[in-house]
């Protein structure tokens, strides 16, 4: 799942400027981006729809599977040793561990090579430079040869019997490329995991891929993903970007195969710390140029990407306007707000056509004009509203892993035993 993204006014003086349309009155200056609407008319959004997907019994496990747990570790030598541990205690699969120090000033490497004498299964890749994550899970990518693998950040855990439960998936369901599930997200004291897994959910990767585009987000955070490694030999392993490299990779993977998820248990622990890379990038204005840049590499790389970039700039658009609207629904002419505004339509210059933008237009002009405590007061069920969805969508995620209601299917593959019919999340 992406990160949570919560924006602070950079400078409660600074101001946003006159609406769309009205002159700024003496003492507050225009916005300075353009931000005109353009004369083309906007693409359609695609009509929102559930999500299909097949709803599977879960079956165990053919044969012990043999899986590469890849390690990027820079700086954590305080977190290593339970991170390794962690894969090292996985039942029911054949475990490597490849550790990739990515010349950790701390005593990193010397807590790898510790592990690795102590377990021939657990081997330590030393770059002679540090060269950053995505180059430091590459390496680790090359040397590996279990059949499935896990990219496991070095602050992160695997929860008991994880991959034994990823691997039972792949090896009843060949056209699924990528499994994942629910991690846990903890600071401190780790809480307890379930272990059962009540279904699997399976998706048309092209379908799975087609959603994330239309929403502009990430439905997963990085430990609780296992991967069939043939797929990554076929596609190449992350590419070059700052905090969505991660991101990028899950999306191409799903335009090659099928994408599931082990539902009712909790496939991973993920730490959240100050120094995590993930917490860096909770400040809205990088996250979400983050964001745009990996749907665009992807699509960069897709021979018919054109339709799924315009889709995935929309909605990340209409996120920058969300986010601009936690200031602007206080009455709050921030340079913040100022900023997110013309990320979006730079993003995508139709942006303040859509309803979204025209309900951001009327905001900023009750801001800007209305006396402050009765904008703050209009500002209100606008504000109560979005805390609704955000809920409304985080329960759906803990339940099946994606955020659009699920159209349960009935076409299974062979093998598979189908759960009786309910209603979709």
């Amino acid at each position: 799942m992406s990160t949570s993204m919560t924006g602070a006014p950079i400078d409660g003086t600074t101001g946003l400027g006159a609406p769309i349309g009205l002159s700024a009155p003496t003492g507050m200056s225009a916005p300075t981006a353009d931000v005109s609407r353009p004369r083309e008319s906007p693409p359609r959004p695609a009509r929102s729809r559930r999500l299909p997907a097949a709803r599977l019994r879960p079956e165990p496990s053919r044969a012990r599977a043999t899986v590469s747990v890849v390690v990027p570790c820079f700086n954590y030598a305080r977190f290593l040793e339970q991170a390794v541990g962690s894969a090292l205690r996985q039942r029911g699969v054949d475990v490597e561990v490849i550790v990739v120090d990515d010349a950790s000033t701390d005593a990193s490497l010397q807590v790898a090579r510790r592990l690795a004498h102590a377990d021939p299964r657990v081997r330590v890749l030393a770059n002679a430079r540090n060269l950053g994550p995505v180059h430091t899970f590459n390496r680790g990518l090359r040397a590996a040869t279990g059949e499935f693998l896990v990219r496991l950040d070095a602050d992160d855990l695997l929860t008991p019997g994880a991959l034994e439960r990823a691997a039972a998936v792949f090896q009843h369901l060949p056209s699924v490329g990528m499994v994942y599930g629910r991690p846990l997200h903890f600071a401190h004291a780790r809480g307890p995991a379930r272990l059962r897994a009540r279904s699997w959910t399976v998706w048309d990767g092209r379908a799975w891929l087609e959603a994330r585009c239309a929403a502009g987000d990430n439905v997963i955070t990085s430990p609780e993903v296992v991967v069939r490694r043939s797929i990554l030999a076929a596609i190449g392993g992350q590419r070059d970007l700052a905090h969505t490299h991660d991101m990028e990779l899950w999306l191409r993977i799903a335009a090659h195969a099928d994408v599931a998820y082990v539902a009712g248990c909790d496939q991973a622990w993920h730490r959240e710390h100050p120094d995590s890379l993930s917490t860096r990038a909770q400040e809205p204005r990088v996250f979400l140029r983050e964001v745009r840049a990996g749907f665009d590499m992807l699509c960069d790389a897709l021979g018919e990407g054109e339709r799924l970039r315009r889709r995935a700039r929309r909605a990340v658009a209409l996120a920058a306007l969300r986010h601009g609207r936690r200031d602007i629904d206080r009455a709050r002419l921030t340079r913040e707000a100022e900023e997110l505004l013309a990320f979006a339509v730079e993003t995508f210059p139709w942006v303040l056509a859509t309803p979204e933008g025209r309900r951001f237009e009327a905001a900023r002009r009750r801001a800007h004009g209305w006396p402050r405590l009765l904008a703050i007061a209009a500002g209100a069920a606008p504000r109560l509203l979005r805390r609704l969805q955000v809920r409304v969508r985080l329960a759906r995620w803990h339940r099946t892993g994606v955020y659009e209601p699920l159209r349960a299917a009935r076409s299974l593959a062979r093998g598979a035993q189908p759960l009786p019919p309910r209603e979709a999340a």
